[in-house]
C-alpha cells in the first residue's frame, strides 16, 4: 500500500500526519507531496518514505497511490493560501486514490455539520482509518 500526503506552506500538517502514520505504522510507503519544496522536506525529515514537489510531481503521483490524505483545501482551487492550482485540484479530485481528508476550516469555506476538534485529535483519527484500510 502507498500514501500520498499533501501539503503546502510550510508542510506543518503534512509533517505531523508523516510522523504519526510512520510511529503507529513503520513500514507504509508514505509519498510526501508538497506544493512546495519547503513542504516536501518538513515530511521528509518526519519520516515520508520518498518526496516530490509542484504541481507536475502532484499530478504525476496521485495516479500512482492508493491513499491520498492532507486537508480538505486540496481538493479546492485557490486552496492552502492559494497554492492548489486548478490542474492540482482536478487530478487529485480525479484520482482512484481513496482520499482521507481533515476538515480542517480556513478563508471563507465552512464545513458544517462537522465538529471542530483539534488537530491532533484529528490526526489520530485520520491514521486510525488507515490502519482499517491496510487490514483489508
Amino acid at each position: 500500500m502507498r500514501i500520498a500526503v499533501i501539503d503546502g506552506q510550510g508542510g506543518g500538517i503534512g509533517k505531523h500526519i508523516v510522523e504519526q502514520l510512520r510511529k503507529k505504522i513503520p513500514d507504509l510507503n508514505i509519498l510526501a507531496l508538497g506544493t512546495n519544496a519547503l513542504a516536501t522536506g518538513a515530511m521528509l525529515r518526519a519520516g515520508a518514505t520518498e518526496g516530490a514537489s509542484g504541481e507536475s510531481a502532484i499530478c504525476y503521483n496521485v495516479e500512482r497511490v492508493d491513499i491520498i490524505v492532507g486537508s480538505v483545501a486540496i481538493m479546492m482551487v485557490y486552496g492552502l493560501l492559494g497554492e492548489i492550482t486548478a490542474t492540482m485540484a482536478t487530478a487529485i479530485s480525479a484520482s482512484k486514490a481513496e482520499k482521507l481528508l481533515l476538515p480542517i476550516q480556513r478563508g471563507n469555506v465552512q464545513l458544517i455539520g462537522v465538529q471542530r476538534i483539534p488537530l491532533p485529535h484529528q490526526i489520530e483519527a485520520l491514521v486510525e482509518v488507515v490502519e482499517e484500510r491496510l487490514k483489508g
